[in-house]
């Protein structure tokens, strides 16, 4: 069998991109991007909106990893990178972006080095601390998109009132054990949307679910991440319909998907009202 397939419906449509319709896309671009262009939903103009937003990760870590790694891969333009933590021989078994000769270094670093290497094209800055106070509203309002791939809820609170005061979408996952879960809160334009604390009231909630204390499923958190992800990059597209107002929960032991409806409490300290 020949290896030269240009013949093929794939490359065909591959080939008509860069016929006059590259609209201010680099060739180099077109090629990488082109399984993207493909599909009708997203299309150079899609690519375009990716390609000029800006994502804030909060956490490298099992979560980070996948998050980081697709949306760098998927050229998202400027990404933000916040971790305060350095990379540890017990990260490895599940935070795919840090590697064996990262140990010891911090993990936005770490992460950074590798998205820059697998995409030159894209910027991504290391905020080498925990985020609060005025400087996570500084960079949640820099944000098109924001991401928590934490694990304490103290974070995951501080991170949603940022984003409700900012109006920036919140895209929030969490996994522990064998059972993960992923939602997008306080979205922009939807005065229904709940944001996490109607989910999970401040005060609720006090410990924090560490895979240090209570262990994970290495495939898990990429599985949470992955959607976390494909959600972020819809988001910035404007494309299908997000997870707002739906609580998305898998237990990776029995491959079970369930979906529960979240509704606003209008009576939320962060958002009622």
């Amino acid at each position: 069998m020949s290896g030269d397939n240009t013949d093929s419906p794939t490359c065909r449509a591959e080939v008509s991109l860069g016929d006059g319709l590259s609209d201010g896309l680099s060739d180099t671009r077109l090629l990488r991007y082109s399984r993207h262009l493909l599909l009708n939903e997203i299309g150079i103009a899609g690519q375009k909106r990716l390609q000029a937003a800006t994502a804030l990760i909060v956490g490298a870590g099992g979560l980070g990893s996948p998050v980081a790694l697709y949306l760098a891969a998927s050229g998202v333009g400027r990404l933000l990178i916040a971790d305060d933590d350095t990379v540890d021989l017990t990260n490895l078994q599940r935070q795919i972006v840090h590697a064996q000769a990262s140990l010891g270094t911090n993990k936005a670093e770490s992460a950074a080095q590798r998205l820059r290497a697998m995409n030159p094209e894209i910027e991504v800055e290391v905020i080498p601390q925990r985020l609060s106070g005025s400087a996570l509203l500084e960079r949640v309002a820099e944000a098109d998109v924001v991401l928590d791939c934490t694990d304490n809820f103290q974070t995951r609170y501080a991170i949603n009132r940022a984003c409700v005061a900012e109006v920036r979408p919140l895209v929030s996952g969490a996994a522990v054990r064998f059972d993960g879960q992923v939602s997008v809160f306080a979205t922009p334009g939807d005065g229904e949307a709940p944001c996490y604390a109607c989910l999970f009231p401040e005060g609720g909630e006090d410990e924090a679910m560490r895979c240090s204390e209570f262990g994970v499923f290495a495939p898990l958190v990429g599985i949470i991440g992955s959607v976390q992800a494909a959600e972020a990059l819809k988001v910035l597209m404007g494309i299908g319909t997000p997870l707002s107002g739906r609580l998305v929960l898998f237990n990776a032991l029995d491959a079970e998907w369930r979906e529960v409806r979240i509704r606003r409490d209008l009576n939320c300290p962060v958002c009622g009202g």
